[in-house]
């Protein structure tokens, strides 16, 4: 298969998984294909501690343009465990991006619609080009504005006001707003927020493995943590679990020699 008919394109190097949604005459839109592609590709990654961080982004001119709508014209009526079924197929991919532990780092430019803002609200960091929109367009479409983990996501990272102007009305969020309100870590041009994408990596594989892992587990269950005990707890678990193995001895001399560590040698 032809990187044109492939619809996510994959390039794992160095511990690290540069990953394209590639329907870019369709602005990356989730057929099946490619809904296939990113749930089979998420879900994996749960067995995986060779990939240590991904890189997500869409080919062309968008990132996700949300579900692709041209495969469902003039389809017949599905009955409701049909429907489901669909439902489950697209939203696992955003239980799968949470629940994996690498984290994920989205590049926008463009839409970011429907599905591909759930896709842009499941990933860790979301780095943006200044023309880059999302919107929560279901509601446009006949259905709740509510889906695909909108209704979770977007309250806790831009706040109650803001979430609900945009799942009650379909209103697209424009990168300057959303750099201002914490959405998104930084807007400029594509080469510019490519080479910020890699610099995060970077940063990221100078954490051991399972520090790594450890502080998205801890950060992903601590968002709804009972109170700050809880959270605590978990933080206490999850250091003395990092201090334990040669990988955190080969931190401390990594740092202290001013040099980049290299785990998983034997002490």
């Amino acid at each position: 298969m032809s990187d044109q008919e492939t619809p996510l394109l994959i390039d794992e190097r160095d511990g690290v998984a540069w990953l394209t949604m590639n329907r870019p005459e369709r602005l990356n839109a989730l057929n099946q294909g490619l809904t296939d592609a990113l749930r089979t590709y998420f879900q994996a990654l749960q067995d995986r501690p060779g990939i240590r961080v991904v890189v997500l982004q869409g080919a062309g001119r968008g990132y996700c343009a949300g579900l692709d709508l041209k495969d469902r014209t003039g389809a017949a009526p599905r009955d409701v465990q049909a429907g489901l079924a669909g439902q489950k197929a697209i939203r696992d991919i955003m239980i799968a991006m949470r629940e994996c532990p690498q984290p994920i780092i989205s590049i926008v430019q463009g839409a970011a619609a429907g599905g591909g803002l759930g896709i842009a609200l499941a990933s860790d960091i979301r780095l943006c080009t200044p023309d880059a929109r999302f919107n929560a367009a279901f509601i446009k479409i006949g259905v709740s504005g509510c889906d695909m983990g909108s209704s979770y996501f977007l309250p806790r990272m831009v706040g109650a006001s803001l979430a609900a102007e945009m799942l009650l009305t379909g209103r697209f969020l424009h990168a300057d707003r959303a750099y201002h309100m914490g959405f998104v870590s930084k807007v400029g041009p594509l080469a510019e927020i490519e080479a910020e994408a890699r610099q995060l990596v970077a940063e990221m594989l100078n954490a051991t493995p399972l520090a790594l892992r450890l502080t998205k587990d801890c950060m992903n269950h601590n968002i709804d943590a009972p109170g700050l005990r809880a959270a605590i707890a978990m933080e206490d678990r999850n250091q003395i679990l990092c201090t334990r193995g040669g990988d955190f001895n080969e931190g401390i001399r990594a740092f202290l020699e001013k040099r980049k560590p290299v785990y998983g040698q034997a002490e």
